[in-house]
């Protein structure tokens, strides 16, 4: 394929070339998420073979999610700078060396190490791939590319825990990381082959490392203290903690320092120089209103669903006795429901606004995670499983849609890139944090995970927890989200956003140019401007 750098976009997905694309995005996006699904069915089976207490095991999880939260906004800023199929086919052989490594872990430390790095080749092919869509095919067939890569990468996630299931019945957990080398090489090659390369047109400012080592060491010194102070006492997690509030300061004082520089460098009249760093996390996007109540309610969903995914296979497995392949399937009928309706809401929120579906969809799964405290000892699956996983399942369909579209309508379209990579960091960051802290607070420590009792005490006020954090999701969406922020507007239909089926995976902004009115409160907009508009004042 020829080369082409910030071009305008002209592939039809019916063609040749077109298919082709989408089925290295496809299946390059496929991997990650599959892995993310598969490695929480298979914690038991690691944890018994690797001799792992509970902060292995979750530090397991967490190595991949913190260096994937740190760097994916990076990742993509790498790829507009250097080539997005370059980043993409560099991130897709990362993670399969990576994903070798993991397979081959003799400790638990090693697999751990493994994981992190797997975090950076996540990092690396994830924005790429949806980067690659938006820069190569033709503004008509773009939408309908990025649906196919939605609900294809949905299905993947959906078969994610039956597969790992199997796999750790059937030939053993380290073959779910050596399952990835064959997709991968399939991925380069098809890449390497028929994807064009693009770059963006124009930069805007130097990478902010400092930024991204600094947001890396704040998480993960928060989330080493909340797994050190359960399985080793408060004494140890105090210096985890400290570095970790110590860097988060240095964080913030940073990326408001760089924020500054940057509008600065933009203002007419200013005199001509380097461009100066851009900020990894511009913070005065969170001036908008509604750009941050948006975030608080993705914080507050997203820490229940890490906490819940976390927590549940390992009752389903270690509590009721279920097969790893059993455990897997359990969650079947709450994928199934999540890709069969988040569209559908996602067009219902258009037309009766975000916010009683935002609201009405976080009670419906917590309602499902009260129902959960009834999965214990020999748990049958249609008394005791369905119950909770089927609300669940419909409660978040009825969330994800809706808030993905309100963060892209928060924005000005100049930033809705932006604020979709902000909102995709916070929903990482909070599962990451929940993993971290949620058994910390019911009391599970060490090798507790492996004794039913001790677990399932842990598991029913974890979900209550979880439900709470559900609740008060709702609540803070009920009292802030803008029920107007996707209507129309001045005869100027506000755009759905492109993907609407496991948006945390990295939503894209709608189209460049596309006419759209501003939330209240908008991102780069005076308030209050917005506001007169929203009521043809």
């Amino acid at each position: 394929m020829t080369e082409r750098s910030g071009a305008v976009p002209g592939l039809r997905l019916v063609s040749r070339s077109g298919r082709w694309v989408l089925a290295a995005t496809v299946l390059g996006s496929s991997i990650a998420l599959l892995d993310s699904t598969v490695v929480n069915v298979a914690l038991p089976t690691i944890g018994r073979e690797l001799h792992a207490g509970l902060a292995g095991l979750q530090w397991t999880v967490n190595a991949y999610a913190l260096s994937l939260a740190a760097l994916i906004l990076l990742g993509g800023s790498l790829g507009d700078r250097l080539g997005r199929r370059r980043i993409f086919v560099v991130g897709v052989a990362w993670f399969a060396l990576a994903s070798a490594a993991c397979g081959f872990a003799p400790t638990i430390g090693t697999l751990i190490a493994a994981r992190a790095l797997q975090g950076v080749g996540g990092a690396l092919l994830t924005p790429g791939s949806l980067a690659i869509i938006q820069a190569t095919f033709a503004a008509a067939d773009r939408p309908r590319a990025i649906g196919a890569w939605s609900g294809l990468g949905g299905i993947a996630a959906a078969v994610g825990p039956f597969l790992g299931g199997w796999i750790v019945g059937a030939v053993g957990w380290r073959w779910i990381f050596f399952l990835n080398l064959p997709l991968a090489a399939a991925v380069v090659l098809i890449t390497m082959r028929h994807v064009p390369e693009t770059t963006a047109p124009a930069p805007d400012g130097k990478f902010d490392v400092a930024g991204a080592v600094l947001g890396a060491l704040a998480l993960a010194g928060i989330a080493y203290a909340l797994i050190e102070a359960s399985a080793h006492g408060a004494a140890r997690a105090a210096v985890g903690g400290v570095a970790g509030v110590l860097a988060s300061v240095a964080f913030l004082a940073v990326e408001r320092r760089r924020g500054r520089a940057a509008s600065a460098w933009k203002r007419p009249g200013q005199p001509a120089g380097r461009r100066p760093v851009a900020p990894m996390l511009p913070l005065y996007i969170f001036a908008s209103r509604q750009f941050s109540a948006v975030n608080l309610v993705t914080f507050l969903v997203y820490a229940a669903l890490g906490g819940t995914f976390f927590l549940l296979v390992l009752q389903l497995q270690v509590v009721s006795g279920y097969s790893p392949m059993a455990a897997g399937l359990a969650l079947l009928p709450s994928t199934a429901i999540m890709l069969a309706l988040s569209g559908r809401m996602g067009g219902l929120a258009q037309r009766t606004g975000p916010r009683w579906l935002m609201t009405g969809g976080p009670l419906v799964a917590a309602v499902g995670l009260v129902l959960a405290t009834r999965i214990g000892p020999h748990a049958s699956y249609a008394a005791d499983v369905l119950p909770a996983v089927g609300p669940f399942g419909l409660g978040i369909a009825m969330t994800v849609a809706p808030l993905t579209a309100t963060v892209l309508a928060s924005a000005d379209v100049e930033h809705a890139g932006t604020a979709s990579g902000v909102n995709n960091a916070v929903a990482r960051a909070a599962s990451l944090l929940a993993v971290a802290g949620l058994p910390f607070a019911v009391g599970l420590t060490g090798s507790g995970y492996g004794d039913p009792a001790v677990l399932s005490s842990g598991f029913r006020e974890a979900m209550l927890i979880c439900a709470g954090l559900l609740a008060a999701g709702a609540v803070a969406a009920a009292v802030s989200i803008d029920n107007n922020v996707l209507r129309e507007v001045a005869g100027h239909p506000v755009p759905e956003p492109q993907c609407r089926t496991w948006c945390a995976v990295g939503s894209p902004p709608p189209e460049p140019g596309t006419p759209r009115h501003s939330a209240r409160g908008s991102i780069g907009e005076p308030r209050g401007e917005s506001t007169a508009r929203a009521t043809g004042q």
